[in-house]
């Protein structure tokens, strides 16, 4: 009878994996599991996450107002904004001129965004518009819009051209230079693949210009849109007789503070909102876009 001997050279604890003894593979050679990637994104965030900021503001006003912390002949309280605008609706002065207002804003708009979005075509695309806008646009950019106040008075006379010519000034830099600055960004590798593909102008235009341009366009407009409330409280505290700064004017001469925490609010929401809109927009038709702010 043959006696087979068990011999092992150590002792397997409980619990151990058991590796033969002729075996050349050791712990040791076996790679490490890679660590989790660490998430470098913000993440994905609420969709009104953007008001808590604002929330917290208005209940530190408020609760400064309610302890009598903040002077309401200095800053009046968060309601008395309300109760003032309803009773400035009741008494038909309100709605007539956010009315003007916003009238003033949309036309000064149409023009600006209008003649921004053609220029910083033509002046991106072609190598004449380039020397002939670009450099004009560029040196206009040290001057301010309000400077040419009294010029436009001058040019224009007091009425509403004046006011709509300087809201439409004031909004055209923006779109401009964001289209523009876009344009000139554009891939090269885009544009020679187009021409390797032997692509009409109008597909070109389709298919490079439009997808690399419109991020620049739509962040010009939102400037442009903040810009354009800007102007309007300037223009209209001079030799106005209607709209939201007329309003604020009229309460400053009388020491009206409600009447112009009103006026502040109104400028505040109505920008709120339009800036909200362009948003909803841009988000829409970037939708293919994969940012960090995604």
């Amino acid at each position: 009878m043959t006696h087979v001997s068990l011999r092992s050279s150590r002792t397997i604890s409980p619990g151990t994996p058991y590796l033969p003894a002729n075996s050349r593979q050791s712990t040791r050679e076996i790679p490490p599991v890679p660590a989790r990637p660490r998430r470098l994104s913000v993440g994905k965030g609420l969709s009104y996450g953007w008001v808590f900021g604002p929330l917290v503001l208005l209940a530190v006003w408020s609760l400064g107002s309610a302890l009598d912390w903040i002077d309401p002949r200095i800053l009046p309280a968060p309601w008395v904004a309300v109760t003032t605008g309803a009773r400035l609706a009741a008494e038909g002065r309100l709605l007539p001129n956010i009315a003007v207002s916003a009238g003033r804003v949309g036309s000064g708009l149409a023009v600006g965004i209008l003649a921004g979005l053609l220029l910083a075509l033509f002046s991106g695309l072609t190598r004449l518009g380039g020397y002939l806008i670009d450099g004009v646009v560029q040196i206009k950019r040290a001057v301010p819009i309000y400077a040419l106040i009294p010029f436009f008075t001058l040019w224009f006379g007091i009425g509403e051209g004046m006011k709509i010519a300087v809201i439409a000034v004031a909004t055209f830099y923006p779109v401009y230079l964001q289209t523009h600055n876009a344009l000139r960004t554009i891939d090269l590798r885009y544009v020679e693949l187009a021409e390797s593909l032997r692509l009409s102008y109008r597909d070109f235009l389709r298919h490079i210009v439009l997808p690399g341009v419109l991020p620049g366009f739509l962040m010009g407009l939102r400037f442009s849109v903040m810009t354009a409330w800007l102007s309007v409280i300037i223009v209209e505290q001079t030799n106005a007789t209607r709209g939201i700064g007329y309003m604020v004017t009229l309460a400053v001469s009388y020491a009206q503070t409600d009447v112009m925490l009103v006026g502040l609010v109104l400028y505040a929401a109505l920008g709120v909102v339009s800036d909200t809109l362009i948003r909803l927009l841009q988000r829409g038709l970037l939708s293919w876009q994969r940012t960090l702010a995604a």
